[in-house]
């Protein structure tokens, strides 16, 4: 269980790479990266058009707000400078020269100029020896044999990039900031490298990056994203860290829920998006104490449950888990369905605030002999389908699979129909219509899994999807004065249920339907 009480404040700076195109936008943008929270920021100076050496520099050098470093990078290693590395060099001494903070040198650069013993006159300014990782990203071994080539160099910080095709090999970053003998700046790139960034700070990363609103860069967390959502000045060694399993996560609103929500209470955690394509190498690669719990999201809530040690009942009912701790007193994954009650509760109350009981008080709940029109039976469509069969409807199922939806059905007592029939398919009259299915979520929004003209047959339309809050089913089931239940709601729920999980203690559930609402 993580630590409550007061929280340390982390050292890791925050720095926002600059990739202005005139020397004016570049002055201007330094000066909106201080507002917005940056400690440092980095002069891209190779994207710069018509780049004056000597005026540029200086003009830049004069008007920064905050500690600077230098980069000019080569086209060969990313960056945009295409021309004689001689050059490039004297604009680099030029800018140490002219009071810089930091400049960057490539690994390869800074080796030449120790052989030729030319790197001392660098050092007006500190030096960060960079190396950027092209292709897959080195075994432990590789990479702590590389870190002690960066560190020959006598370089002040070291910054390694790659560009990881798995967030398992994101754990050799993590590893090598406890060896390292100077400040180090380790991270990947893209969306399953995002994690490195946020979790910089609790290995004691010397930077993490950030881009300045309104000007984002892919794979890249927002300034106010790193500190206003994740609270990185917070993080220490301790902090538990919780997340999103799924693929895609750049659609999870959980960061914005459970991060504010920890910090509210004073525990020490976090809670990330983890893009995840292999689950077997995930819980292979993360089984750290620190690796605390997850929620379990789109195409996972199935599969997953072959890899927790211990599934509870309802969830081993379900057949589908949305929830997993890392028990604390051996390690051992239990998995845990929070959908199920969080769903089907959200449709019972919206039915008896608005009286739709049909008439019959003597009904145990208002969902006892409705129709109740599933579409989907994957993790999400089971919770559902068992929470609907727990208060006596009587469920028809569709899914893109009918063996799967048949599977379902025959777990349910309830009835299976082709997927194909579901465009002609006319319930009866105050049905309900659930839709489990990613139809309707960004950026395919238009998208709806039933036709238009049987939505005023249903009484009440539920959408698992939550991104849109307003899907666009939800509109066309207002129009023909359906009542609409938004995944939001569902979502909300559940995440109430998994914060009790995780923490161990009583979510602040005022606290979080607020924070919902605002930020949904």
């Amino acid at each position: 269980m993580g630590s409550i009480g007061v929280l340390t404040t982390s050292t890791t700076m925050v720095c926002a790479p600059l990739l202005s195109q005139s020397v004016k936008q570049m002055v201007a943008d330094m000066n909106e990266a201080k507002a917005q929270g940056a400690d440092m920021v980095e002069l891209r100076l190779d994207c710069i058009k018509g780049f004056r050496p000597r005026q540029d520099l200086e003009i830049l050098l004069k008007n920064k707000p905050l500690p600077v470093q230098i980069v000019y990078r080569s086209k060969w290693e990313g960056g945009y400078y295409e021309g004689d590395e001689n050059v490039q060099l004297d604009i680099l001494y030029l800018a140490n020269e002219l009071g810089a903070d930091y400049i960057d040198l490539e690994l390869k650069v800074a080796s030449h100029l120790i052989m030729e013993n030319k790197l001392e006159k660098y050092r007006n300014s500190k030096i960060i020896v960079s190396f950027y990782v092209d292709g897959p990203t080195p075994s432990e071994e590789d990479l702590s044999e590389l870190v002690s080539r960066m560190q020959s160099t006598g370089a002040d910080v070291i910054k390694l990039v790659s560009k990881s095709s798995s967030i398992t090999e994101l754990s050799r970053f993590f590893h090598l900031f406890s060896h390292c003998q100077v400040p180090l700046i380790a991270y990947s790139v893209g969306e399953r490298g995002l994690v490195s960034q946020i979790l910089g700070p609790k290995f004691g990363a010397f930077l993490v990056y950030g881009s300045i609103e309104g000007s984002p860069l892919p794979g890249l967390p927002a300034i106010y994203s790193l500190r206003d959502t994740y609270g990185v000045d917070q993080f220490n060694s301790e902090t538990k860290v919780f997340g999103l399993i799924s693929r895609p996560v750049s659609h999870s609103k959980g960061p914005l829920l459970h991060n504010p929500t920890f910090r509210h209470v004073g525990y020490n955690g976090v809670y990330v998006p983890m893009f995840v394509d292999d689950l077997k190498d995930f819980f292979s690669v993360y089984s750290r104490p620190d690796f605390a719990g997850y929620s379990v999201g789109f195409p996972y809530k199935e599969a997953v449950t072959e890899f927790c040690d211990e599934v509870h009942p309802l969830a081993q009912s379900i057949g589908a888990v949305n929830t997993i701790i890392r028990r604390h007193s051996d390690g051992k994954l239990i998995g845990y369905n929070t959908d199920c009650e969080a769903a089907i509760t959200a449709i019972e109350d919206a039915l008896k605030v608005w009286g739709s009981t049909s008439g019959d008080i003597s009904l145990p709940t208002p969902l006892t002999r409705k129709m109740f029109v599933l579409v989907g039976a994957g993790g999400a469509g089971r919770a559902l389908a068992f929470g609907a069969k727990s208060r006596g409807s009587r469920i028809i199922i569709f899914d893109i699979d009918f063996d799967r939806a048949r599977s379902l059905a025959s777990a349910v007592s309830g009835e299976a129909r082709p997927y194909e029939d579901l465009v002609n398919f006319r319930p009866e009259k105050g049905a309900i219509l659930a839709n489990a299915t990613p139809l309707g979520m960004h950026p395919n929004t238009d998208r709806i899994p039933v036709a238009e003209v049987t939505m005023g047959d249903y009484k009440l339309v539920f959408d698992a999807v939550y991104t849109p809050r307003k899907t666009t089913l939800l509109k066309e089931a207002e129009a023909a004065g359906a009542i609409t239940v938004s995944g939001v709601e569902m979502f909300l729920r559940q995440a109430i249920g998994q914060f009790n999980l995780f923490t161990g203690l009583e979510a602040p559930q005022e606290f979080m339907r607020d924070l919902t609402l605002a930020k949904f």
